[in-house]
């Protein structure tokens, strides 16, 4: 007999906004190869000689900034995701956990639950809907190697990406439009997805395509003119060259041309974290204002909202339908 699991896995979070709890993260995050290509013998040294003792202080500020009663906005607002959809229609009864690739719960310990309530049928659903090899490969090289000395290991479906799916462009899109209802339209929008350094789009990595693909479809669903809107990445850092453009020289370039207000929308982000609450409403927002702009308003995520719920119930069910053997 088989039976079905669902592992949700996002990218983590520090335990607490304390300087020790982002230095422990930090150390976990930045020692991944997938995210940082460079040789140990090379990148260790910086790594633990430099980065470790400078970064967690200013960070941990950050976090302290935007951490809620509830903890962490990334896990709460997961946990959230996760319980509503235990709850909802054709996925009631299936095992389904959450995991974060960083930090806790770890995806070891999310295993070990699956296990525990007897799954032998694995889907793995990273929350990235954009795939690049320092996200979406980096979970499936973590799950490869806590299942690697398993003698006998769950059949295994892994989610690609879903940057394409229909749900999916929908809910940016109706989220865009309820933004606009609520507060009105600014003259330009901007959808900014997380950066990748050059080296590794040149190298091959799809993702820069995909977050360009959803913004194109998003936009052809809101029926906006190419001059109102544009793409941008963030969250670079380092010397080396990134995928452009960069959401921070965008911003200043609509300032100086006297554009007044811009929206913000950030697809690549299923759930708000520090890259969205600090980054974009916060930093970008002053940066912007700094430059001659008045108002930068960001969209949030999709987050635990009916829209989310939705999208994620049926990359469960697409991909766990019964095969005709069964």
């Amino acid at each position: 007999m088989r039976k079905t699991g669902v592992m949700l896995v996002n990218l983590g979070t520090p335990d607490a906004p304390t300087a020790r709890a982002v230095r422990r993260y930090l150390k976990e995050f930045l020692s991944d190869k997938r995210v940082v290509e460079l040789p140990a013998w090379l990148w260790q040294p910086l790594l633990r000689g430099i980065i470790l003792q400078t970064r967690p202080r200013r960070s941990a500020r950050l976090y302290q900034s935007i951490w809620t009663p509830e903890g962490s906005p990334i896990l709460a607002i997961s946990q959230s995701l996760t319980a509503k959809l235990h709850e909802h229609p054709g996925l009631q009864g299936i095992p389904l956990v959450l995991a974060m690739r960083y930090g806790n719960p770890d995806i070891r310990h999310a295993l070990r639950q699956l296990q525990e309530n007897g799954v032998n049928r694995l889907l793995v659903i990273p929350m990235y809907p954009q795939y690049a090899a320092c996200t979406t490969a980096s979970i499936f090289d973590a799950v490869s190697e806590t299942l690697r000395d398993e003698r006998n290991i769950p059949e295994l479906i892994f989610l690609r990406n879903y940057h394409e799916h229909p749900l999916y462009l929908h809910a940016i899109a109706t989220s865009i439009e309820a933004h606009w209802q609520e507060n009105g339209s600014a003259e330009r929008l901007l959808f900014s997805f997380h950066g990748i350094p050059e080296a590794m789009a040149a190298s091959g990595d799809p993702y820069p395509d995909e977050c360009r693909a959803t913004a194109e479809a998003v936009a052809q669903l809101l029926s906006l003119e190419q001059d109102r809107w544009t793409i941008g990445f963030q969250s670079r850092f380092g010397p080396a060259a990134w995928v452009r453009p960069y959401t921070d020289e965008q911003l200043v370039a609509w300032a100086k041309e006297g554009v007044q207000s811009v929206d913000v929308v950030c697809p690549g982000f299923a759930i708000d974290c520090l890259e969205t609450l600090e980054e974009i409403a916060v930093e970008n927002a002053l940066l912007f204002k700094q430059s001659g702009g008045q108002s930068l308003r960001y969209i949030p995520a999709l987050n635990d909202s009916e829209l989310q719920t939705t999208l994620f119930s049926a990359l469960i069910q697409e991909n766990l339908l019964p095969r005709p053997s069964e």
